[in-house]
């Protein structure tokens, strides 16, 4: 892997709080995903991380990563037990962030279906899948993921996270806006929400940034359903 492509997923972009709120999960939680956590004097290791390190700075690989761990949290199933498997994953593949990178998803499907195998991995934490006429398959849960997820061409890693799917005009990209959701063009989607919570027209503001008014609606819609312009018209 070029050293260009790994700055970009070693490159901290996030504080934790920051990564959480993007991804709407528990500050809390995701520490304990990317960081590990004490419980009672007992250390437990991270899920991501080889190990605890106390730094709260989230890299692009880490966000990534935990983008896919977020898939699973409705299932009742410990996410521990994907750290072996991510570790095994990390060797085989011979990079920091196997999960951030396409090769799992793809041409690597049969090495991430042995490596699940030879961990044992719950069958609601598995990635890939045997079909019944003997094709590999993802998961249902690595499959939604990777509609969320653009890779680069020439390496193979992730360069931005659509946070409701790539039919949706919401995107994160560590060179845009310090990773903050905007739309296709760059302009934030918080920036359009609150001009149109302030009174603007969609169709006057999708004038003034040149851009179709269906991204000014969908960055509305998208912050309404974080929480963040309930009064947004």
């Amino acid at each position: 892997m070029g050293e260009a492509n790994v700055e970009l997923l070693d490159r901290p972009v996030y504080g934790m709080s920051q990564a959480a709120r993007l991804l709407g999960l528990r500050v809390d939680g995701l520490r304990r995903w990317i960081d590990g956590y004490e419980r009672q004097g007992t250390g437990y290791a991270p899920v991501i991380r080889e190990r605890r390190t106390g730094v709260d700075l989230v890299t692009w690989g880490e966000f990534i990563e935990a983008g896919y761990l977020r898939e699973y949290r409705a299932k009742k199933v410990s996410l521990q037990y994907l750290r072996p498997v991510i570790g095994l994953m990390r060797e085989r593949f011979n990079v920091q962030y196997p999960l951030a990178t396409l090769r799992p998803y793809t041409s690597g499907k049969r090495l991430a279906l042995e490596v699940q195998e030879l961990v044992g991995l719950d069958p609601e934490l598995r990635i890939v899948i045997m079909g019944r006429d003997g094709s590999l398959q993802l998961a249902d849960s690595a499959a939604a993921f990777l509609d969320k997820v653009e890779f680069t061409d020439a390496s193979g890693i992730a360069g931005r996270l659509f946070p409701l799917g790539r039919k949706k005009p919401i995107v994160l990209d560590p060179d845009r806006s310090f990773g903050e959701p905007t739309v296709p063009s760059g302009v934030r989607t918080d920036i359009l929400a609150e001009l149109i919570a302030a009174g603007e027209d969609p169709v006057h503001v999708a004038e003034i940034y040149s851009m179709p008014v269906e991204h000014v609606r969908s960055a509305v819609a998208y912050e309404r359903s974080r929480g963040t312009l309930a009064n947004a018209a």
